[in-house]
């Protein structure tokens, strides 16, 4: 029964996930508020994915932010420290 649970669980987060990049791509969300104050279906996210879903962010791109940040690419939105974040969004608000 927990293991249901735990699946259960995990579909609904993926799917909020999936929405969320879509919500990203089209511009309905600000990668700002989602690195500023993430959902809890965002936490265990990986920053570099998230990152990947912002229009004219590619793997280069996103890679270079993350690098001048000191933000490795396998640190997720929850792992991040209030410096990354705040250091990432003035990154991205160039």
């Amino acid at each position: 029964m927990q293991r249901l649970d735990a699946l259960q669980r995990a579909n609904e987060i993926r799917t909020q996930r999936a929405q969320l990049k879509r919500d990203l791509k089209g511009g309905r969300a600000r990668i700002h508020d989602v690195l500023l104050d993430p959902p809890e279906y965002v936490e265990t996210a990986k920053v570099f994915d998230m990152l990947l879903a912002v229009p004219k962010y590619g793997r280069v791109k996103v890679n270079r932010v993350l690098v001048q940040c000191r933000i490795s690419p396998s640190k997720t939105i929850g792992g991040l420290s209030q410096r990354q974040r705040t250091e990432l969004v003035s990154m991205l608000r160039r």
